[in-house]
């Protein structure tokens, strides 16, 4: 049997219609999906476009009819011919019929046939919901066929891709906001992110550059109010270089790094489900503190947070257990277990430090196991809250919990999303009354704990169109900053947050794709801004793939609060201006490209997938950063090596552009993860072996001089 041709009828009146009625009949087929006020058009299909063939009796001559199956399908019939005599009829008359073949269905009515391909077929049902159908149900989606590439016929691996939308017709335009942004721009003029170098408005003066800058302040050019603002312009433009000052080697990935906010500490979160800590009260010259463990952790840590002051450092798992060691070197005992889930008593049997003043819970092994079995709640991400006395955590079960130290128990938990909740944090370092939550749901909420008698957030922000990844307070009760899946990182006001009853009338899920960033590539195409957008600045250009990637303020000492930056997962830490203008990147793949050797057992949890060629390439997705609070230093945390399956932090410096120095060590120093010198890290990129490293020709280099100039001096 000849294969089925597919035929499409449609009364020759609807050829006649004008342009207004075909648009209107194609808004109909679409939906709710999209806005009835939308008048994006589509760009025209370009696969298979040449299989399509037009039959009409009366077309003018010259004319043309241009068929797209997801967008001119909307209020007509769909046959399927089986029969050789319908097949054959296509295919000889080459789209001639005869007045009772065009009226067989219709009578005095003429017909078009337009045969289509399978190909348009598949888009017109995906339109309407199909490709949601497989997302929602992934053990279905993995049956779909692939074609040679290893890629569904829905995108992605294993038919796992994400939903496309429509995409804007060439020549239409970015749907993206503008950059600059002119209420970035106010931002930056207002005082409140940093100053506006003024020099770089009055082009007629010379002192442009940073040692003409030293050299009026050394002078004393400039007295009062202005010196201290050219001090603090000084400070604001010492952006750290990609050349990396030292490199951290870990076996596993790092999810996590963070200076305290004095800048004298520096944790860092690896895989190994292990957390270590440094000494950098020289930020230059760090030194190894001390390692705590996660008993019985699941996959990995996924976050951590200090004290205040210092002594005390919370980490988790995906579990309900929050551990909670000391940081004083000299205490090596087991860590503390805060139960999220229990209210932190059900286990408990006594015992605490003194001399912290805290009394707290532990658990043996056996309970452990038995409480991971009975876990309904899965931590993604935890915070102090200022005056050091709470945690809030958000979690997997779609809630919001604070848990009272002092009081060892869960004090408040709010079942606020309809998704994971990422990531939280406390509004206010003065305060613990205001809590922001990202979740998977899109949305960022605002809690305000002395108006909680109904259950419901003081507000919402809406404007991101996939799930959040990160949230970060400024710190200050009033700017809070969110990265999210849809590839853009966004900047609130609390004072511009939509009202619950507003938010109420809303429904999110109309604007998400439920795009996969573990295994997708995100198509700017398809990005379409959200309707109900509240946000200040939208930031675009790093990539927000593979893992929940964290993006922050910068601090106040050492960038005189002047940007923010966010990782990425093309291996860079992205530095933006208020104004969503780049202000700089740190290129942490290629300050660490092939700086440790490969090493069997290492890779076996490569990130790459089988099917793809770079599996064993070097590759890098920086999931956190830190900004020195008093130093222009950035120490960027990062999945980094041979098939992404390994970890580095990286130490960058403000350097002036220079690539390399005169100091000792000198940069690009690779050093383990208790910061000793490995032989093996020097080892030739492509196998294990040794070899004499640069750093020990550094250190002969160092010699031979001093013993030259031991000689000339004699």
């Amino acid at each position: 049997m000849s294969p089925p041709t597919t035929d499409i009828t449609q009364p020759e009146s609807a050829t006649n219609t004008d342009t207004s009625s075909q648009a209107e009949s194609s808004s109909d087929a679409q939906g709710e999906w999209f806005d009835d006020d939308d008048d994006m058009e589509y760009e025209p299909t370009t696969e298979g476009e040449e299989d399509i063939e037009v039959f009409e009796d009366d077309m003018d001559e010259g004319g043309d009819i241009y068929v797209d199956a997801e967008e001119d399908l909307g209020g007509v019939d769909i046959e399927f011919a089986m029969d050789e005599a319908a097949n054959s009829a296509v295919d000889e008359d080459e789209g001639e019929r005869t007045e009772t073949e065009a009226t067989a269905t219709i009578p005095g009515i003429a017909r078009r046939v337009l045969p289509i391909t399978p190909t348009q077929i598949r888009q017109l049902l995906g339109q309407y919901g199909l490709d949601r159908i497989y997302v929602q149900h992934a053990g279905a989606a993995r049956g779909i066929p692939a074609d040679a590439d290893g890629v569904g016929l829905l995108g992605g691996y294993g038919g796992l891709g994400a939903l496309r939308r429509r995409r804007p017709k060439p020549g239409s335009g970015s749907n993206y906001p503008k950059v600059p942004s002119e209420v970035g721009q106010k931002l930056m003029d207002s005082g409140e992110f940093g100053f506006n170098d003024g020099y770089k408005r009055n082009p007629t003066r010379k002192n442009t550059k940073l040692f003409r800058k030293l050299l009026s302040r050394e002078l004393g050019l400039e007295s009062g109010g202005r010196e201290r603002t050219a001090n603090r312009l000084l400070v604001q433009g010492m952006i750290p270089s990609s050349t990396a000052d030292t490199i951290i080697h870990y076996d596993t990935k790092c999810y996590s790094g963070q200076f305290s906010d004095d800048g004298n500490f520096f944790f860092s979160c690896a895989q190994d489900f292990k957390v270590r800590m440094y000494d950098t009260s020289n930020p230059y010259s760090w030194k190894y503190y001390k390692t705590v463990n996660y008993p019985l952790g699941v996959w990995t840590i996924t976050d951590a947070t200090l004290s205040p002051d210092n002594k005390l450092l919370a980490y988790s798992s995906i579990r309900h257990i929050v551990c909670l060691a000391p940081t004083d070197p000299g205490e090596d005992s087991e860590p503390w277990m805060l139960d999220f889930q229990h209210g932190g008593s059900r286990h408990g049997r006594g015992g605490g430090w003194g001399r912290f003043g805290v009394s707290l819970i532990s658990l043996s092994n056996a309970e452990m196991t038995q409480s991971a079995a009975l876990s309904m709640v899965q931590i993604w991400s935890i915070r102090f809250s200022g005056d050091g006395r709470e945690i809030v955590a958000g979690t997997g079960d779609d809630s919001v919990y604070v848990y009272d130290i002092e009081r060892r128990q869960t004090i408040l938990r709010i079942p606020g999303h309809k998704e994971d909740v990422n990531a939280v944090c406390f509004g206010d370092k003065m305060s613990p009354h205001i809590l922001y939550s990202g979740s998977d749901d899109t949305t960022l909420k605002v809690w305000d704990r002395r108006s909680m008698g109904d259950g419901r957030e003081a507000g919402v922000f809406l404007g991101h169109t996939e799930g959040l990844t990160y949230v970060d307070s400024k710190g200050d009760g009033r700017y809070v900053l969110s990265n999210g899946k849809d590839q853009t990182m966004k900047l609130w006001d609390l004072r511009k947050m939509m009202s619950t009853d507003r938010y109420d009338k809303v429904d999110t899920g109309l604007y998400s794709t439920q795009f996969d960033y573990r295994m997708d590539t995100f198509d700017e195409g398809d990005y379409q801004p959200h309707p109900h957008d509240c946000s200040l600045v939208t930031f675009k250009g790093h990539k927000v793939l593979k893992t929940l990637i964290r993006c922050h303020f910068s601090p106040p000492g050492s960038t005189n609060s002047r940007y923010v930056y966010s990782g990425s997962a093309d291996g860079s830490v992205w530095v933006y201006n208020l104004d969503a203008t780049v202000a700089g990147k740190v290129n942490v793949f290629k300050a660490t490209k092939h700086s440790r050797p490969k090493k069997s057992g290492l890779y076996n949890d490569s990130y790459e997938f089988t099917g793809s060629g770079s599996r064993h390439a070097w590759s890098t997705c920086v999931r956190d950063a830190s900004w020195h609070p008093s130093a222009p230093i950035i120490a960027a945390t990062s999945w980094n090596g041979w098939g992404m399956g390994t970890g580095t932090c990286t130490m960058h410096s403000w350097n002036d552009g220079a690539e390399d120095d005169e100091g000792e060590p000198r940069m690009g120093a690779r050093v383990d993860q208790k910061l000793a010198y490995d032989e093996d890290l020097y080892g030739s990129p492509g196998n294990s072996g040794s070899g004499r490293s640069q750093f020990a020709r550094s250190r002969l280099r160092t010699r031979r001089a001093a013993v030259a100039n031991e000689d000339d001096s004699d």
